[in-house]
């Protein structure tokens, strides 16, 4: 077996003596994580683009987006495993044995319940005090919380009809996952009373995790100064005001696009609570990022003035930024006073720059730097070879990705969920449908648990193919992976369904969005409206419009 070193060496040395000339067209990363790929009549492809290995080609022969529709299709050889999840009630996925149910049958009665779509969190409450015989504990709230994170009605309802339940009270962790789900969905209101309510129970219940997602979400939600004021008002709660806090506050603000106030939070704190390098380094992250570089260099400034020395994540920043500009002179400048300042590149300076020439299809040049990192003793690691597996699939390499795909575990490198969303992508992209069912299920059969990136593409690829009964299936999957459609799964299905003609399912997602208090996008609104006008399907046309009315009652409700 070629060692770590050994292998990418090879690797590297092979692919830089052969000629990488990208597959024809360029391509682009969308926001799911898939590849979208647009044809560019004067690049030629080169033989090696035409070349599949058998990982893609076995029973997978791509098919066209626009043919082959049948609703009812799986793959023969993935029909049992489909079926059997769409079959079966009971989950198959692995919950750690700290935050396990008793009975997963009382967690998949209560999911029931709550999918139903009740219109208020007291109605999901009125639902649930109906069922019998169940016996609450914290591994089954827990798992009810995650599965319904981002149904705040559901989960507001089931949290409070749980809190009644004889012999049983909500943990500080439990009420911790309650508040960060209504500051998610921006009900403010209500997650105050719960903080209050927190508060009012015994000493404890509030702690800095609390309040560090209280202010995550407000200056997420861009009521920058709110979050500034739970930080003075913390010793309310007696959770103290320290370097951590701060560093919290000002990394939520730049974060929530505002290092105007992350800087103002500084001058207005650093007299009574001490700072750290890391301080510097957000402020140093917030002013590159809105490409304020004068400003950042000002803030590394005021960093060696307080006695603290730049270090890699201060360098990185610039390198980052740099790159993102397309600017690889200044990186390389960058890189070379950090080596200058006794400060190394490390493996994360490396992989961001090795993917954003990638990106650029600088493919050689990105390749080369594998040798530049051996130099300077960086290791690869996960996100390395991630990131090195999505530019050669971006390039069109399927072959050479999945090698190192492959090669992973050989070198004693995990897979993580952002290598198989990469592998995922790539098939996906390819038409390759088994591929890409075989990698989740691959996932399914390890100890990675897939995220909601994972399926986007997948649920593209059904949208696309019609193929109904594995997006069933998918949805399925997610919500026994405790994840729920967001308001980007939902865009996703409601504009797949929608191009592929299928408006009644359109509009059902559209529903169920809005029922899960969740806001549709404003483009989305529109695509169906003029869909369904299209159709003349006035009365689904009616529905759509009362939903959104609906919807602006309930925002300035919350607001």
């Amino acid at each position: 077996m070629l060692s770590k070193l050994r292998f990418l060496n090879h690797f590297v040395h092979k692919n830089l003596s052969t000629r990488t000339t990208a597959f024809s067209g360029f391509y682009r990363f969308s926001n799911s994580g898939a590849f979208c790929t647009v044809a560019d009549s004067t690049t030629q492809p080169t033989p090696e683009s035409y070349e599949l290995p058998d990982w893609v080609k076995f029973s997978d022969n791509p098919t066209s987006p626009n043919g082959d529709y049948d609703e009812d299709f799986v793959i023969p050889s993935l029909a049992p495993w489909v079926d059997g999840h769409l079959l079966h009630p009971t989950p198959k996925f692995v919950i750690t044995p700290t935050s396990q149910p008793n009975n997963l049958e009382e967690v998949e009665a209560i999911t029931t319940r709550l999918k139903e779509k009740h219109p208020s969190p007291e109605k999901v409450a009125q639902a649930l005090a109906q069922l019998s015989g169940f016996k609450v504990s914290k591994g089954l709230v827990e798992q009810i919380l995650k599965r319904f994170s981002n149904d705040w009605v559901s989960a507001f309802g089931f949290f409070s009809w749980a809190k009644v339940q004889t012999g049983y009270e909500h943990s500080p962790q439990l009420y911790n996952f309650m508040v960060d789900i209504l500051a998610k969905s921006k009900n403010f209101h209500l997650m105050w009373e719960l903080v209050e309510e927190m508060a009012h129970l015994q000493q404890g219940y509030v702690t800095s995790d609390t309040l560090v997602k209280v202010m995550r979400r407000l200056a997420k939600a861009g009521k920058h100064e709110y979050a500034i004021e739970v930080f003075r008002r913390m010793g309310k709660f007696g959770v103290k005001q320290d370097t951590a806090m701060l560093n919290a506050l000002m990394d939520a603000l730049v974060k929530g696009n505002s290092v105007e106030h992350a800087h103002d939070a500084l001058l207005e704190f650093k007299g009574s609570v001490p700072l750290n390098s890391h301080s510097f380094n957000v402020l140093i992250h917030g002013w590159c990022k809105v490409r304020k570089f004068e400003w950042a260099k000002k803030a590394m400034e005021d960093m060696k003035e307080h006695g603290f020395h730049p270090d890699a994540f201060s360098y990185t920043t610039f390198v980052e930024s740099y790159c993102r500009e397309k600017d690889f002179r200044k990186v390389d400048r960058v890189m070379e006073e950090m080596r200058k300042n006794g400060c190394t590149p490390n493996a994360v300076t490396y992989t961001i720059v090795m993917l954003a020439l990638g990106k650029a299809g600088q493919l050689k040049e990105a390749l080369e730097l594998y040798e530049k990192m051996k130099v300077d003793g960086g290791v690869p690691d996960t996100a390395f070879y991630s990131s090195l597996i999505f530019i050669l699939g971006k390039a069109g390499r399927i072959k050479d990705a999945r090698d190192v795909f492959e090669d992973m575990p050989k070198q004693g490198v995990v897979r993580d969920v952002m290598t198989y969303n990469t592998m995922i992508s790539i098939a996906c992209t390819h038409q390759r449908e088994e591929t890409a069912l075989r990698l989740l299920k691959e996932m399914e059969d390890s100890t990675c648990k897939p995220d909601l990136e994972t399926y986007h593409p997948l649920l593209k690829m059904c949208c696309r193919k019609k193929r109904m009964k594995v997006l069933r299936f998918l949805l399925d999957h997610m919500l026994r992976n405790d994840l729920i459609p967001e308001v980007g799964t939902y865009t996703l299905l409601v504009h797949g369904m929608c191009r592929s003609g299928k408006l009644e399912s359109a509009c059902s997602f559209f529903e169920e969005m809005v029922l899960q208090g969740l806001t549709p996008k404003e483009v989305t609104r529109k695509l169906l409206l003029g869909e369904l006008e299209s159709k003349n399907m006035i009365k689904e046309k009616q529905h759509i419009e009362d939903l959104m009315a609906r919807v602006q009652r309930n925002n300035l409700v919350a607001s």
